[in-house]
């Protein structure tokens, strides 16, 4: 083929540029909201602008190609602050493989009077993008994955408040299950409050576990046996009749510890332990 594809491609970047836009702007999927027409003009300029200068007729078929160093490094920066934009891979995947439409329709337009040459083209185009379609997605579900972590951890964060009941009274309601890494978040921030505050009774609420088994109960012992080593006393509430089923069928022994029914009840039995007093103001 007598034609240089990289040189074609170059001299017509102002026409890849406007029909990619146009593809983009066209689709149904289109996220205004998350990103202006202006910025993600900007951005496939760049991107464009960057591959055509890597771009030569030898390396387009050469997947780890040193040349594409860049545009993958630019590619993988967009997807992933795609995903945390909170765009879908359909939506990321369709701002990648327009392009390689608007890169089909010049090779159609300048060599369609050579089938030979505009097949070999093509070829080459699609294994270019192909790789490109590859990284894209690779890096996209990396930056979900990087979302999700992120959302876990201030979910837990949320569900394991430590509250100040009273002075020298801690509660720490558990929602949701109770595993062996949250366990590890709820003993660290139950003790750290214990320190700054000085007091000497946690209550742990399980009224929002859903179920107790024979790991969350050792979870539970684990807690209680930390909070000890810390000068406090520690209750368990929300023992739920179906819990307290399950702990004696499972033959937990939980009777070392001390367990009531409701979150009221605990706070009584503190209130007890202290020696304090709550009456009805009388008027």
């Amino acid at each position: 083929m007598n034609n240089s594809i990289s040189k074609l491609l170059q001299k017509k970047r102002k026409q890849i540029l406007e029909d990619w836009m146009t593809r983009q702007l066209a689709n149904e999927t289109l996220r205004e909201d998350l990103m202006s027409n202006e910025d993600l003009r900007e951005q496939s300029s760049e991107l464009l602008d960057a591959l055509l200068k890597a771009i030569t007729d030898t390396n387009m078929t050469e997947e780890n190609a040193s040349d594409f160093e860049t545009v993958n490094e630019l590619l993988s920066g967009i997807s992933i602050s795609r995903a945390r934009q909170g765009f879908s891979p359909r939506e990321t995947g369709i701002y990648v493989f327009s392009l390689k439409d608007a890169f089909q329709k010049v090779l159609q337009d300048e060599l369609k009077s050579d089938p030979t040459a505009l097949y070999e083209a093509s070829l080459k185009i699609n294994k270019l993008m192909d790789n490109l379609g590859v990284t894209t997605f690779e890096t996209f579900i990396k930056g979900r994955e990087e979302v999700i972590i992120r959302q876990t951890s201030e979910i837990t964060d949320i569900s394991t408040p430590v509250i100040r009941l009273w002075d020298g009274i801690l509660a720490l309601p558990i929602i949701g299950t109770l595993d062996s890494s949250r366990t590890q978040v709820v003993m660290e921030n139950l003790l750290e409050e214990i320190v700054q505050s000085g007091s000497t009774i946690a209550i742990l609420d399980i009224s929002g576990v859903p179920a107790v088994d024979s790991l969350v109960a050792q979870h539970l012992i684990k807690t209680v046996a930390a909070t000890r080593l810390m000068g406090a006393e520690c209750i368990i509430s929300g023992i739920r009749p179906e819990i307290a089923q399950t702990v004696v069928h499972l033959g937990i022994d939980l009777s070392n510890i001390v367990t009531k029914a409701t979150l009221a009840s605990a706070l009584k039995y503190a209130f007890g332990l202290l020696q304090l007093e709550v009456k009805k103001s009388l008027k």
